[in-house]
């Protein structure tokens, strides 16, 4: 049962491996300035770079967990997210209100996927 890190610092890694099961950290935005569609946008682009990093995609999503800063958002991150997800393709999901490590941030995901295998 090899475990892989990637990307490992004190604190955590950026992506784990284990039997063909893919582990990302909590991702944000690239830049906390902007409202709830373009934090939700960018963040969603740094789970696709991960996903890609460590041999998987959006399809082989299993499960995400979402945290949003208010609920207030909720509608405007969901069409993000659903403009992101193939159809046919979603995973388990739950979105809970939280506060986030940094005022700023209005969104977080953390992403559990399949590695792909080869055919």
């Amino acid at each position: 049962m090899l475990i892989e890190r990637i990307e490992t610092g004190q604190r955590m890694s950026r992506i784990v491996k284990h039997n063909g099961t893919i582990y990302l950290c909590g991702q944000v935005c690239k830049d906390a300035t902007q409202g709830i569609k373009e934090q939700t946008a960018s963040m969603l682009e740094k789970v696709d770079d991960l996903l890609l990093q460590a041999g998987s995609d959006r399809k082989h999503i299993l499960s995400a967990t979402i945290y949003i800063k208010d609920m207030q958002y909720f509608k405007e991150m969901n069409q993000v997210w659903d403009n992101w997800v193939p159809e046919g393709f979603a995973p388990a999901r739950a979105c809970v209100e939280a506060k986030m490590a940094r005022d700023v941030l209005l969104v977080e995901i953390s992403v559990v996927a399949a590695e792909i295998q080869p055919a």
